[in-house]
Order: structure tokens, then sequence, then C-alpha cells
């Protein structure tokens, strides 16, 4: 099992670029972010259960174990997320 991160994307937020935080299982996800100072309820379960990260959180996630993957990763890695889920 593992946690994965995307890219950094400005969406106009005033933290600056987020990304978002996945991992295998929702347990897992919960576990690390939580491990990283996040707060459960930041957690967002709706289409595709993640966290969104601030650059420096995602600086922090990698420097804690969390694997870099591209756009086209990511949607691949969420696809088979959902799929194992159904």
């Amino acid at each position: 099992m593992a946690v994965y991160v995307d890219k950094l994307r400005d969406h106009g937020w005033r933290h600056g670029p987020s990304c978002h935080l996945i991992a295998d299982t929702v347990g897992e996800l919960i576990e690390f972010a939580t491990s990283l100072g996040m707060r459960e309820e930041w957690f967002q379960p709706k289409s595709s259960p993640h966290f969104d990260l601030t650059a420096e959180g995602r600086e922090i996630a990698v420097t804690n174990g969390a694997i870099e993957l591209d756009n086209r990763a990511m949607a691949m890695k969420l696809r088979e997320i959902r799929n194992r889920e159904t």
C-alpha cells in the first residue's frame, strides 16, 4: 500500500498552488494525512477520496514517503482505486 501526490496546480486559491493526496486505501490515506498534522475533517470522500495539499504540505508528504505521480499516472491510479472499491 502507498500514498501518492500529483503535480501542483494553481486553482486561484488564496493559499497558492495545491495538489491532491491519495492512497491505495482510505484508512491508509487518513492515517498518513493525520500523521502530517492534517485534520481528519479535511478529508474529501466524494468522487475520489483525497486531501488537498499546499505546496508546503506536498513537500512534507513527499519527504515522508508519498510517491509523486504525473497527471497520467495519477488518473490511472485513481481509476485503479475506484475499480477496486466497486
